[in-house]
């Protein structure tokens, strides 16, 4: 599937290990939350870059032991109801401090674009057809009103510091 990282496609070089899966000898891996639990020093100890993904029901705090050797967290949203990753996505930047990649997969769809940057996203998996749609979409609008974890200094906080 296509990645958008930072507004632009690039080509993705993770690949994800199921819980029943062994990791493979060499490449970036992506497991799910239980099995880095469940083995996290036989994981943490590869020579290669650990990324997590986590499922709506999963508890971000959970990552904290981690977070300084996690270079990428996927956040599954596995249809479009679900709103979940949006509040693990806040609560991993804003909370707890996680500054490595963040990335949306599953059911992204472009009406979610927007909402999932302001929330922390910066990279997003995607299908090839709507690949076109999700990049307009984070280029829609420059200026926000509230404040959020994306970094972007609000409207608000711009007038005020002119004084």
């Amino acid at each position: 599937m296509p990645l958008i990282k930072n507004g632009a496609e690039i080509e993705d070089t993770w690949s994800f290990v199921a819980d029943d899966a062994d990791l493979p000898s060499s490449g970036c891996v992506t497991v799910p939350l239980a099995k880095l639990i469940d083995d996290a020093d036989g994981i943490l100890a590869r020579n290669q870059q650990i990324g997590v993904r986590l499922s709506p029901a999963d508890d971000p705090h959970e990552l904290t032991p981690f977070l300084d050797r996690i270079a990428l967290i996927e956040i599954d949203f596995p249809k479009y109801v679900d709103g979940r990753g949006y509040s693990q996505a806040q609560l991993l930047r804003r909370r707890l401090g996680y500054t490595g990649e963040l990335r949306a997969v599953g059911h992204v769809l472009r009406d979610q674009i927007l909402y999932m940057n302001r929330s922390g996203f910066d990279a997003y998996q995607t299908s090839r057809a709507n690949l076109a749609n999700v990049l307009k979409a984070l280029e829609e609008y420059s200026a926000f009103y509230q404040p959020a974890a994306d970094g972007q200094t609000s409207v608000f906080s711009r007038r005020h510091a002119k004084g």
